[in-house]
């Protein structure tokens, strides 16, 4: 039973060190591919909306960011598979919005930013 036991934790303890392992690439990826435009911290101001708590948010519904219509409407909830819809490919996404990101190919550094960004809040 003890044996058990230690190996239940130890695989605990693994994917929790995994999950940290991924939020770390995932803020270097962050700083890397998103920080130009947007913050990471609630009510940061840069040309993009804060990305804080933008884990299942609705697309274009932060207060005091001015969205184009065509994001407005989408009516997108932020999840992570919908992250990931959006990231490799915005502007199929999102046909239309002004986003100019040309989108991020490379799914192991995909998974560790939206890891990362699902710690925002």
């Amino acid at each position: 039973m003890a044996r058990i036991l230690n190996l239940a934790g130890g695989m605990v303890l693994l994917a929790a060190t995994a999950f940290a392992a991924d939020t770390s690439a995932g803020q270097k990826a962050f700083q890397g591919q998103c920080a130009i435009c947007h913050s990471a911290v609630a009510g940061g101001k840069k040309n993009g909306p804060s990305l804080y708590g933008v884990v299942g948010r609705t697309s274009g519904t932060l207060d005091g960011y001015s969205y184009s219509a065509i994001m407005k409407k989408a009516g997108l909830t932020w999840s992570p598979p919908e992250l990931t819809t959006y990231l490799v490919a915005p502007a199929k996404a999102v046909p239309g919005t002004k986003v100019m990101y040309p989108g991020l190919h490379d799914a192991a550094k995909l998974d560790a930013l939206i890891a990362y960004l699902a710690t925002l809040k």
